[in-house]
Order: C-alpha cells, then structure tokens, then sequence
C-alpha cells in the first residue's frame, strides 16, 4: 500500500468538493479547481475525507494511487491557502516592475523583458524591486511560470547573478588563477 495513498485527505469547513466518477471539482474561498484523474483509481467522500483508493497492485496502481491523493491534497490547499513563490534578483541594475498586471525584468540585457501573467496567477514585486512574489491556486501553475521566469536569466556560477529562487544556493566557481611567473 502507498504510504501517501492511503492516508485521507481532510476537507476543512467551507470547501465543497464534488466526486463524479474520475473528476473532482473542488470550491473554496479562493476558488474553484477541478480535474480528471484516471477512471481506475476509486474516489469516495466520506465524512469531511477523501479517500483514495486502487482495484489491484500493478505497478502502474501503485503510481497512480499515491500521485492523485497528492494532486487532490494540493487542490484542497490551493483553494484555501494557496500557492506562493519568491524570486530574487541579483545582479548590479537587476530590477523588477509591475506595470498593470504584467511583470516587467530589467536582467541586463538590452532591453527589459515583460512577462504576462497566466489566467489565476498574480505577480508582486517587493519593496526593494529586487524581489518577485508568483502566487496563485494552482500548484503546477505557479511553479511553472516561476521556472519560466527563472529561466529569462538563470543564475551563473562565477559571480552568482541572475534570477533565482528565494532559498537556492548557488554554487561557486573560482574564476581564472591568473598568471604565475
């Protein structure tokens, strides 16, 4: 049996969850997520619980069994909590800006560059202007345009500039020895 598959996943009070055959729609105070998951895995509600559970043993069950009870947990705290990320900016000049919903990057090139945030996904830029909040209710949605804005200027490893993750470490190269005479 899955360590995580088989442990229930609580409901807190003014969640609505709604279970028909494989596709969960689940509304909470900071919206509304649903998904398909596949039709072999059997889903039940039952006292404020959601239980997850898989017909057989094959090794395909097995992987199933323990990924959808995760995507439905992170589901139920996308709704009630949600999702945040940081960014931070290194580098002499590196800046962020918001103008109106859009995320302008000034990462050293020769022009700025402006991210558009997806449907569900707001951005926030910190009092420095070195520091980016992504926040959201979608999980997947976050990290994924949090790894697309790491990637307009990852961090490099001599100086350590960039755009990096709040808790990331960086390792350090030393630069060139120099010559010896």
């Amino acid at each position: 049996m899955s360590r995580i598959g088989r442990l229930p996943v609580e409901v807190p009070t003014g969640v609505d969850v709604t279970i028909s055959g494989s596709h969960v729609k689940i509304k909470g105070p900071k919206g509304e997520l649903e998904f398909t998951f596949s039709k072999d895995i059997e889903l039940s509600l039952k006292d404020g619980e959601i239980s997850v559970n898989r017909p057989s043993d094959a090794r395909e069950m097995r992987s199933l069994h323990g990924t959808t009870r995760s995507l439905i947990q992170n589901m139920v705290i996308g709704v009630t909590d949600g999702f945040q990320k940081e960014l931070q900016l290194v580098g002499v000049g590196y800046r962020a800006n918001m103008q109106g919903k859009n995320l302008v990057l000034n990462v050293g090139y020769s022009h700025s560059v402006e991210v558009e945030p997806p449907p569900g996904i707001t951005f926030e830029v910190g009092e420095r202007s070195q520091q980016v909040f992504i926040s959201g209710i979608d999980k997947q949605k976050v990290g994924q345009i949090t790894a697309e804005i790491r990637k307009v200027r990852p961090p490099e490893p001599y100086k350590g500039k960039g755009i990096r993750y709040k808790d990331e470490y960086i390792r350090r190269k030393a630069g060139k020895a120099g010559k010896v005479a």
